[in-house]
């Protein structure tokens, strides 16, 4: 996926309230946008990082005409847009990097599940059957190398599993899939410390039958897009297939 227009540097002041940043572009102006992440961003909100911000129109519907896309930290860029990873999977599907997803003939996004729940992309297939394939938007390092998810409590993320190991008991395929966006990363762990209820929640679906994997991105700034498959360091995996 292109950054289309190219997107702008500059340089973080600080992020806050969630949605808000501060930025000052290489004028020296200094500009508040949108950030599209409302996670904690553990590790990449540092005062004076390197960061690439996409020029929007304002209008109704949107308020700031600048909004987060990269940030670097530990050398390299780092995606924090929750709003690419389903994207993203969906490329990397269709691209057959990711087992035999990409062998289903019908593919649909944000569809409704579970209790009160929607997919992020839905699979059918006449020979295949139905697979329900949930992404996880992944940034979060502390060990060279080693990406980890979450990297704050996650309720929902809980829930999710839980409903996923729900869709393999009703017959179905559940596969869980870990979009990392930076590509200094040669495998992924679930963040038991952070979140022992989601990597209980893990547990449980990895023996229900959900299946796993994660992907690395390649970030430039001029684009970013899925590269290759890295393993999960978790002794139960159901790998995918």
């Amino acid at each position: 996926m292109t950054f289309d227009p190219p997107l702008i540097p500059a340089t973080l002041v600080r992020r806050y309230k969630r949605f808000l940043f501060d930025a000052e572009l290489a004028t020296g102006e200094r500009i508040t946008g949108f950030c599209p992440n409302t996670g904690s961003m553990l590790g990449l909100t540092a005062p004076g990082s390197r960061c690439y911000l996409a020029r929007h129109t304002v209008g109704p519907t949107r308020k700031f005409s600048h909004a987060l896309e990269l940030v670097e930290a530990d050398g390299t860029l780092v995606g924090i847009n929750t709003g690419r990873p389903n994207r993203l999977v969906e490329e990397a599907i269709a691209a057959g990097l990711i087992g035999s997803l990409g062998q289903y003939a019908e593919r649909r996004r944000e569809q409704k599940y579970g209790i009160n729940s929607r997919i992020d992309i839905l699979l059918r297939d006449p020979l295949r059957g139905v697979a329900y394939v949930e992404v996880k938007n992944v940034h979060y390092r502390r060990e060279a190398g080693l990406a980890e998810f979450p990297d704050s409590v996650t309720s929902r993320g809980a829930k999710h599993l839980e409903e996923m190991g729900d869709m393999v008991e009703a017959g179905h395929r559940a596969v869980m899939v870990y979009l990392i966006q930076r590509d200094d990363i040669d495998r992924l762990r679930i963040c038991r410390d952070l979140d022992p209820a989601y990597a209980a929640a893990f547990d449980r679906a990895m023996k229900r039958g959900v299946e796993a994997c994660a992907i690395r991105c390649k970030i430039t700034s001029h684009e970013i897009r899925a590269e290759s498959l890295v393993p999960v360091e978790e002794a139960c995996l159901n790998s995918v297939v």
